[in-house]
């Protein structure tokens, strides 16, 4: 695998049984990748791979709207994020969609030809600020679930693989020449033209519910719900206190990377786990060894740092979902 993991030791996906196996074959099928990173890095919480596997799956590959236009949005968020492996993922899927111009144009800092492509660009960068990517949306309103999912899915895993996996996509940067991205872009392009069914990975879930109202009744919905359900298991690893600051940190946050100096987050030797939350909520890729460390206990196994990672990441996205869906002033006026 040309990725490698930070602070955890995932198992391998050859080792996998039952249902991860069973995912690793529908991402294979689906996505084209056998062993995703961002996936794999959740194997020692098991609970959380099928979640945020048919999140992903159910909005950017299966779920309404244009697969290239879905893409652009999800190298909108992994850019506002600061989040080079995905940014560079998604410049290759973008070359997959067979639209190489706009993935090299992406890639160079440049705005998209498209109007509507440069609108949806625009507005998945501002979904990390909340309330600043509000209604009336760059995609019609029966698009919603996939443009949605897509951005909220991007927004946790963007926090995973910031956390836990390294930034390399390929060995030696590989990803960096314009004829390495465009070959691996097109080696995926039978499985990213290829039309989904809706619904597929839903079987995968454990009695996910019917999810938010943005979700419009389609596969989305339960998809999203599964993974709030899993990811906010992560909050019995921190005590009330721990749990209220972080409520209270995410609800004034407003959108901005913190700064390094002065360090804003909680004393690791104080409030470890509340530290690692909230590093996965607003600055995962600065979470170290040292703040890893200072949580660590016996009981502490890769299990349940993965789901304090989880729980932060999604502390996030509930924020910016929120505010997303919140409504507008004209329509409370």
């Amino acid at each position: 695998m040309p990725t490698t993991f930070r602070h955890t030791d995932p198992l391998p996906p050859k080792a996998a049984t039952g249902r991860v196996a069973e995912l690793y074959e529908q991402m294979a099928r689906d996505f084209g990748i056998p062993e995703p990173a961002p996936f794999v890095v959740l194997s020692s919480a098991p609970a959380l791979i099928a979640p945020a596997w048919a999140l992903m799956r159910e909005s950017l590959i299966a779920g309404p709207g244009d697969r290239t236009g879905k893409e652009v949005a999800a190298f909108g968020v992994s850019q506002a994020n600061g989040c080079r492996f995905c940014v560079d993922a998604h410049t290759m899927l973008l070359h997959a969609t067979g639209d190489h111009a706009l993935a090299e144009r992406l890639v160079r800092g440049r705005e998209p030809e498209d109007e509507r492509h440069a609108r949806v660009l625009d507005w998945a960068r501002r979904t990390r600020i909340p309330g600043a990517a509000r209604e009336p949306y760059p995609f019609p309103r029966e698009e919603t679930p996939g443009y949605l999912g897509t951005a909220l899915a991007f927004h946790f895993i963007n926090r995973i693989v910031s956390a836990l996996v390294t930034e390399r996509l390929l060995p030696a940067d590989a990803q960096r020449l314009r004829a390495v991205r465009s070959l691996a872009g097109r080696s995926l392009s039978r499985t990213v033209r290829r039309p989904a069914v809706p619904g597929a990975s839903l079987p995968l879930l454990d009695d996910p519910g019917p999810g938010p109202a943005w979700a419009g009744g389609t596969p989305v919905g339960p998809a999203y719900a599964a993974l709030r359900t899993a990811a906010t298991m992560g909050a019995g690893l921190l005590d009330a206190g721990d749990q209220a600051l972080v409520r209270t940190a995410l609800r004034d946050w407003d959108g901005s990377h913190p700064p390094v100096d002065p360090d804003p987050f909680p004393d690791r030797r104080e409030r470890p786990g509340a530290r690692l939350a909230l590093l996965a909520a607003l600055a995962p890729s600065r979470i170290s060894e040292a703040d890893v460390a200072a949580w660590r206990r016996p009981e502490h196994t890769d299990h349940c740092l993965v789901h304090l990672v989880a729980y932060g990441a999604f502390a996030a996205v509930d924020r910016v979902e929120s505010a997303l869906t919140a409504p507008s002033v004209e329509e409370t006026s």
